[in-house]
């Protein structure tokens, strides 16, 4: 038989077992939310993954018995210098699908931030982001057509008595990676420009009131202001351009499908050849495995630099 003494105790198990289960409950809903969206992410990210570092370990043309070779595929993937070139060039394209957009992005969005207010400053980030909702295939065929011995590019140089440089800017050995450097510049200088302008319209004024009260001057109030409290939206900007860059394919298959030669071929495309080209799946899987993991390598720094910035 229970005491008075006792009903307290009681009292404070009952509600912890009815908090428990309501807790339980909650949570219970709460993944059942989730679940359509997990299961989406599973069927169409972790088990193509799954598949993909399966079929790595293979030799298989898509059709027939598959032959298991264990590593084989991804020691041959370094043996290939048409596939180390690869990387190489990716790794050229985050200089100009990244580093360069971020930087021009901070600059033109810190002049539109100063000068660009009220409607014009609407119009320029319409005009500067323009690019980011043209597709990527169109973006590829325009600049191709522009980029050509007879186009848009060659004949303004010719009129400015620069014709002696002209040349297919995209068919020269020398100059195709840095002209599809280029495109992806102007692809992705708006996105960069108008994140970053939309995080400058956050930052108190009062600091750059200070700034200029101490006698700073505009580029002193770029680097001591501006910078520093808009970590967090450059290193969004670098994550995103530069998995843009390391998984390049639209814009290459596109304007130069990997040529001339192999002076542009990245690792997406190459992957796509030696996958529906070639027939070479297990290859293609290797360098496909391979490629998502220089992508969270380089990935992983900024996002922890990212997670600082943010606390």
């Amino acid at each position: 038989m229970m005491t008075p003494n006792d009903y307290p105790a009681a009292f404070t198990t009952s509600r912890r077992i009815y908090r428990n289960k309501r807790v339980l409950r909650e949570t219970l809903v709460g993944w059942l939310f989730v679940l359509p969206a997990l299961l989406m992410y599973a069927t169409f990210v972790l088990v193509p993954i799954l598949l993909t570092i399966h079929y790595s370990l293979y030799r298989w043309n898509g059709v027939g018995p598959m032959t298991w070779v264990g590593m084989q595929n991804y020691v041959s993937v370094f043996q290939i210098p048409n596939l180390i070139g690869t990387i190489s060039n990716a790794f050229w394209l985050v200089v100009w699908f990244s580093f360069i957009p971020v930087s021009l992005g901070l600059i033109v969005a810190s002049v539109m931030h100063r000068v660009g207010t009220g409607r014009f400053g609407a119009i320029a980030q319409t005009v500067v982001f323009l690019p980011q909702v043209i597709a990527l295939v169109a973006a590829g065929i325009i600049w191709g057509w522009l980029l050509a011995l007879p186009g848009l590019v060659n004949q303004i140089l010719r009129l400015v008595g620069l014709g002696a440089i002209s040349r297919a800017w995209l068919g020269d050995f020398n100059w195709a990676l840095p002209s599809v450097g280029v495109i992806g510049i102007w692809v992705l200088l708006g996105f960069c420009t108008v994140l970053l302008s939309t995080a400058m319209t956050k930052i108190d004024p009062a600091f750059y009131e200070s700034a200029r009260l101490d006698g700073a001057n505009w580029l002193q109030e770029f680097i001591a202001i501006t910078l520093p409290l808009l970590r967090y939206e450059i290193g969004v900007c670098l994550t995103v351009t530069v998995v843009n860059a390391l998984a390049a394919f639209d814009i290459v298959y596109v304007a130069t499908a990997g040529g001339p030669g192999n002076a542009t071929a990245v690792p997406g495309l190459q992957i796509y050849i030696l996958a529906f080209t070639q027939r070479s799946v297990g290859l293609a899987s290797a360098l496909a495995v391979i490629l998502m993991v220089l992508v969270i390598l380089v990935i992983l720094p900024i996002q922890r630099l990212n997670r600082e910035a943010a606390l």
